[in-house]
């Protein structure tokens, strides 16, 4: 009931925000087809200027530089007469929008198929109850609706390690097997059991260990140091994601004081603070040349030790693995109904130009408290990041262009790119993959710790870079 509420919120918060635009400003006059027919990087003309009216200032400049460029308009010299002042469409229409969700689950079925091929290998031969025994004293605590030695043990267990090591290709389909194998036990097929909002939650909190592309993006803008946001990063994640799981516990009566919790957190702790220790010592080449080993030396590892597995234990491995990739196959055509639906809602949003209000209230509203407002220029980044990481990643990038790679700004977008997930495209996903229609108090407990997350990547980038 509250994602239906929020979708709907959506929507006609895009439609009232797209028509008062329409009515008090006359450079929207286009915004109705733009948000149905237009597609991302459209250009939008604005209006039409004679030399003779224009600011020689203006003149001169473009004269120099081609371009003008303020507050997400250009202006040109398009003849001898003429200046043509345009912006370009940052978001794809809803036509375009409803193709875009189509084709991402379409390229989903490669990696479902054969991740989820792999995994009912791994089942048969009893590999994931073997993980599920291993990881069950911790998890029995946080799950405890969860049977001891559950399959649903070793899926989640598979999927916050490659979400830890930034495979998120790999973490989607051992989290859709995860969600699949708690539905199994959900009492009421269409509510969100305990077990499936804890895990998600932990899962959208996106705890990344190594942002390699992040890194790589920093590297590419030739940023002077592109690994100082990985101590930042890793902290912001950490927070947001023991956030979640206290926010969680609370809500769910869990006691996070137990021996077996407590001993499990710091261990892991230990480990992520040797390795970072160890990461910190390492220049840029070789801590991309590590980060990228680690994490596709793990998926060979994982797919070597399935096929072992399964052969000690007399599997007929290709067949099994034929029958797990067709599983793949139908949950991503199960979910493109879910995907249209959100994908659908956040693009109008963003056309109708809803966050770029929200965005110069929040700056204007700071500057009349006279508080430092540099945050509020990477705050695109941590609005969109709930509803798209490729909107996110592209409003980074853009940040590091305009301001530049070693800019507060920059730096900031960066860290908040890597310090939560996509809350509402995973709760489509994964709720849509097992037809859960009441997700109870899930989304108001993501966005909490997705808030708790970048507020810690602000504090975290005044603490490094400043």
């Amino acid at each position: 009931m509250a994602l239906s509420r929020i979708w709907s919120a959506f929507i006609i918060i895009a439609l009232l925000t797209a028509t008062i635009k329409l009515a008090t400003s006359p450079d929207s006059k286009t915004i109705y087809s733009m948000m149905v027919t237009g597609k991302a990087g459209d250009t939008i003309k604005i209006q039409t200027t004679p030399i003779e009216m224009a600011d020689p200032t203006l003149i001169k400049y473009i004269d120099s530089n081609k371009v003008f460029v303020k507050d997400g308009q250009k202006t040109i010299r398009v003849s001898a007469d003429k200046l043509l002042t345009f912006k370009l469409q940052n978001s794809d229409g809803i036509i375009e929008t409803c193709q875009t969700a189509v084709t991402l689950c379409l390229k989903l079925i490669g990696f479902l198929a054969l991740f989820m091929g792999f995994l009912t290998i791994a089942e048969k031969a009893g590999g994931i109850r073997f993980l599920s025994r291993i990881i069950g004293p911790f998890f029995s605590k946080i799950f405890p609706d969860v049977p001891k030695g559950h399959p649903a043990m070793g899926h989640m267990m598979m999927n916050f390690s490659a979400n830890l090591l930034g495979l998120d290709n790999a973490a989607t389909p051992f989290g859709l097997r995860a969600m699949e194998s708690l539905q199994e036990i959900n009492p009421d097929k269409s509510k969100a059991s305990n077990a499936q909002i804890m895990f998600l939650c932990l899962h959208a909190s996106g705890m990344t260990l190594i942002p390699v592309s992040i890194i790589a993006l920093r590297s590419a803008a030739k940023a002077a140091n592109p690994m100082d946001i990985f101590i930042p990063c890793m902290i912001a994640t950490f927070v947001a994601t023991i956030a979640s799981m206290v926010i969680v516990s609370i809500r769910q009566k869990i006691n996070l004081f137990q021996p077996v919790i407590i001993a499990w957190v710091l261990g892991i702790s230990t480990l992520i603070a040797l390795l970072v220790i160890y990461l910190r010592s390492l220049n840029a080449d070789a801590f991309q040349i590590f980060s990228g080993g680690l994490s596709s030396g793990l998926i060979l590892f994982i797919f070597l030790a399935i096929i072992v597995g399964g052969i000690y234990k007399k599997v007929d491995v290709f067949d099994s693995f034929a029958e797990g990739a067709k599983g793949g196959f139908e949950t991503a055509v199960r979910i493109i109904p879910f995907m249209v639906g959100m994908l659908v809602a956040i693009s109008m949003l963003r056309t109708s130009g809803s966050f770029e209000a929200l965005i110069g209230s929040v700056r204007s509203l700071l500057m009349m408290t006279g508080m430092d407002t540099r945050f509020v220029d990477a705050l695109p980044t941590a609005l969109i990041k709930p509803f798209s990481g490729g909107g996110a990643r592209g409003l980074m990038v853009d940040t590091m262009k305009t301001f530049g790679p070693d800019s507060f700004p920059a730096k900031l977008s960066c860290v908040l790119q890597g310090s939560s997930d996509t809350t509402f495209y995973v709760i489509a996903v994964y709720f849509g993959s097992v037809s859960i229609k009441n997700t109870r108090y899930t989304v108001w407990s993501m966005l909490l710790a997705d808030l708790i997350g970048v507020t810690t990547a602000i504090l975290m980038a005044y603490l490094f870079f400043t």
